[in-house]
Order: C-alpha cells, then sequence, then structure tokens
C-alpha cells in the first residue's frame, strides 16, 4: 500500500536551515508529482511546493519563494524540501503529498523560534 514517511523536522532559530523528507513507498513514486504542504495552528493547510515526476518541474508558493527548495532522488523514492532563512511564520506542521494516490504522509512538526 502507499506510504509516505517524513522527518528532519525540529525547532530552528529564525535565519536558520532545516531539511526535510519523505520516502515514499507503494506505487511508481519517480513518475509521479509530489508536493509539500504546511499548517499552522488556527490555519487552513496550504501548499508550498511542489515537484513533477519526470521532468522535476517545480512549483512554489509565493511566501517561500527564493528560501525553500523542492527536489527528489527517484533512485531513493524520496522528495526532499531544503528551507533556507526560516522565519517565525514557517512555524507548522509539514506534509508530504502523493497527488495522484490523494494520500498524506503523518506530518512532520517545524518550529521557528528564538
Amino acid at each position: 500500500q502507499v506510504q509516505l514517511v517524513e522527518s528532519g523536522g525540529g525547532l530552528v532559530q529564525p535565519g536558520g536551515s532545516l531539511r526535510l523528507s519523505c520516502t515514499a513507498s507503494g506505487f511508481t513514486f519517480s513518475s509521479d508529482p509530489m508536493s509539500w504542504y504546511r499548517q499552522a495552528p488556527g490555519k487552513e493547510r496550504e501548499l508550498v511546493a511542489e515537484i513533477t515526476g519526470v521532468s522535476g518541474t517545480t512549483i512554489y508558493a509565493d511566501s517561500v519563494k527564493g528560501r525553500f527548495t523542492i527536489s527528489r532522488d527517484n533512485g531513493k523514492n524520496t522528495v526532499y524540501l531544503q528551507m533556507n532563512s526560516l522565519k517565525p511564520e514557517d512555524t507548522a506542521v509539514y506534509y508530504c503529498y502523493a497527488s495522484r494516490w490523494n494520500y498524506w504522509g503523518q506530518g512532520t512538526q517545524v518550529t521557528v523560534s528564538s
């Protein structure tokens, strides 16, 4: 069955960096688009970044452009989210999402605070 396992969240100071990972199984990872979403307390879940399967084309939310980078390693069935210059407003639970399967990972907490 489809599984998405996230890791890499934690507590970081403003201006710091984190890299999230999401390892997939149960489907042909290399051909499917993958996304990262986030949900802050009291707010709706929002798209952070997406990467297509074959071409690796990426899109980003305006709020993270120039700071976050989504990438994938199809040999490892893993999608990454490199987050730099983190701000307190980036604090949220981050979710990996496989849109073709409408399947969400369990989420990983990212807290940006001094």
